[in-house]
């Protein structure tokens, strides 16, 4: 369960930006919305869902971005370059994409996150020296490298490392590791490497392989992190299926029938020819088989896509993080999806995060005000800022209540974190000029 992430220095967001799924204090309403995780004699709570509102342009998606590269970091264990993605994000590969572009000088970029999974409350926060925007040749370094387990501090890195509470982990040291304590020590402290994570390298090898296999499985499988959604397709199991099989799914299929389909199946054809399986739609009189792309509606192939990683999030207690998750989906699917996460069927705690245009969760029957998340950009400085809906006071004129209608204030501009689009004037100069778009571009 995340309870906490943070970035600085990290495209728009120059300053700290703190996304938290820990409930707000002394809000009481959708308790129901509270998730709830125990480790000894300690309760940590977290939220169910978090949505992210904003005008276009103003930074929601670099939100998602930051925790997408901060993940691939961590599992890939350095800072160094990679042409080899998991994701259409392309700055997972190209670290110099990430330093805010008005930097004069360098600035540290910043990743922090805190989540509980099992017995472990797990913090780990990384510092790292890219240079300028755009500076491929710069010398990367980490700065500063922590963590934290159970609130006590295991390692801290700087251009030396040392170590803390080594016996606060003792069961999942390795065995021989008190024998030759002091040479690890010394290993350790002679070998760091600037560009690589003392974490998956150094401390895995020669301290607890158990740690931090358990820190890159969660990663791995309960941090689903989706930069695009339009890019989400589930297929992986099939890669290796020998080519001219269909493959259908009676769950998604089921949910499909749900969604509307009823006069076809939906599956997989896995071609002879050793290209990648493809979403078909299968006719029922005769088995033919088209794209789906070509014969579905472009929501229904979304929802198909994505149908399964909702599924891996709620059966596995994952964090499942999508960009425009809403987008071509009916308001009536998502909002039985958004309370499904909210309901007791959701036992594993798993979260939903996602951005979106759509005003229809700005409801306080629906979520929290801590659920409700704003990213605004200023059109000065061209720097993003991310709040909460719980920000705000509850008394004052620009207080939120319970009571209050959320989505018809945040039209208004009370809570900030939304733009007036006006094309009238563009529009009718063009007119008046007879331009055309081919015009402006010749």
């Amino acid at each position: 369960m995340l309870l906490q992430f943070k970035a600085e220095n990290f495209k728009s967001f120059l300053d700290e930006m703190d996304f938290s799924m820990t409930p707000a204090p002394k809000q009481k309403d959708l308790e129901y919305s509270i998730l709830e995780h125990k480790i000894g004699n300690k309760t940590y709570k977290g939220l169910c869902s978090a949505i992210i509102y904003g005008p276009n342009a103003s930074g929601k998606t670099n939100i998602i971005s930051a925790m997408d590269v901060f993940k691939e970091i961590v599992l890939k264990g350095n800072i160094r370059n990679s042409d080899e993605l998991r994701s259409p994000n392309i700055s997972e590969g190209k670290l110099e994409l990430i330093p805010n572009n008005l930097n004069r000088y360098p600035k540290p970029t910043k990743f922090y996150i805190r989540f509980v999974e099992g017995e472990l409350l797990v913090e780990y926060e990384l510092k790292i020296d890219l240079g300028l925007f755009l500076d491929r040749n710069y010398q990367r370094k980490i700065e500063f490298e922590s963590l934290r387990i159970n609130d006590k501090t295991i390692y801290e890195r700087t251009d030396r490392i040392e170590f803390f509470n080594l016996k606060s982990i003792e069961k999942y040291l390795i065995t021989e590791f008190r024998e030759n304590e002091d040479s690890a020590k010394a290993i350790a402290r002679n070998n760091l490497n600037e560009t690589e994570l003392f974490l998956t390298n150094g401390f895995k090898m020669m301290f607890s392989s158990k740690i931090v296999s358990f820190i890159l499985e969660w990663f791995e499988e309960k941090f689903i992190v989706i930069y695009r959604a339009d890019a989400a397709e589930i297929k992986s199991k099939l890669d290796n299926t020998e080519g001219g099989k269909i493959f259908i799914n009676r769950t998604t299929n089921d949910a499909a029938k749900l969604f509307g389909i009823n006069s076809n199946a939906l599956g997989y054809v896995v071609p002879e020819d050793g290209r990648e399986p493809q979403l078909c739609s299968i006719f029922k009189d005769n088995g033919v088989a088209i794209p789906a792309k070509h014969f579905e509606s472009y929501g229904t192939v979304r929802f198909i896509n994505i149908f399964p990683l909702i599924l891996k999030a709620l059966v596995e207690g994952s964090v499942l993080v999508m960009d425009e998750f809403d987008a071509n989906i009916h308001p009536m699917g998502l909002m039985n999806i958004i309370n499904i996460f909210h309901d007791d069927i959701n036992k594993k705690n798993a979260q939903l995060i996602f951005n979106t245009h759509n005003p229809i969760f700005l409801n306080a029957n629906i979520v929290r005000r801590d659920e409700i998340k704003f990213v605004e950009r200023d059109d000065e400085t061209h720097l993003s800022a991310h709040y909460s809906l719980s920000d705000f006071k509850t008394s004052g004129s620009n207080g939120v209540r319970k009571a209050d209608d959320y989505l018809k204030h945040y039209f208004l501009g009370r809570y900030g974190a939304v733009k007036d689009i006006d094309f009238y004037d563009l529009f009718e100069t063009l007119i008046k000029d007879n331009s055309s778009e081919d015009d402006l571009h010749e």
